[in-house]
């Protein structure tokens, strides 16, 4: 379906991450893979692995996200994939508004030096035309942290900011 390449926000510079690529495959029963590939990731600080669970505030520390917002409206969903296994998924009603739990099957979550590969089943969404946005948190030694996306607004990292569903994404490309 496609690649693109992260970008850090330039107010929060990584210490060693060099750069974030990312990979979107979408099978035709709506089992979506997502693969994440940190270069520079010696000094990479990721949460114990434990056993797969949903959790919450999983972007203080190092995550990687999806967000999908279909072209019919002003909702959206959240995604968040843990090196540890931990996950979150939330449906929104407007910029940062009306935020629930997204009921989701697990993900399948692999971590392994660097690199992510979150299958996570999106057949429930909507139909038609999405706008996708792409981003990691990324914790690198002595708790730095640094946020990276396909585009950044202006001013602090806001990952639910219109300007990063840079990814337009037809149905028919689904």
């Amino acid at each position: 379906m496609g690649n693109g390449t992260l970008v850090p926000h330039p107010d929060f510079a990584p210490v060693a991450v060099r750069g974030i690529d990312v990979m979107l495959a979408c099978g035709g029963d709506g089992r979506w893979l997502i693969e994440f590939r940190v270069h520079g990731a010696d000094g990479l600080v990721t949460p114990e692995a434990g056993p797969p669970r949903r959790a919450n505030e999983l972007w203080k520390h190092t995550c990687f996200e999806l967000f999908v917002r279909p072209d019919d409206g002003e909702g959206y969903y959240e995604f968040n994939f843990s090196p540890s296994g931990e996950w979150a998924a939330y449906r929104f009603t407007g910029y940062r508004a009306g935020m629930i739990d997204l009921p989701l099957g697990v993900p399948a979550i692999e971590w392994w030096g660097g690199e992510m590969r979150a299958a996570v089943d999106l057949s429930a969404l909507p139909d038609g035309d999405w706008c996708i946005g792409v981003t990691a948190v990324i914790e690198e030694a002595g708790g730095k942290r640094s946020f990276w996306s396909l585009a950044h607004p202006g001013g602090k990292p806001d990952f639910h900011h219109e300007a990063n569903f840079a990814w337009e994404l037809p149905a028919a490309a689904r």
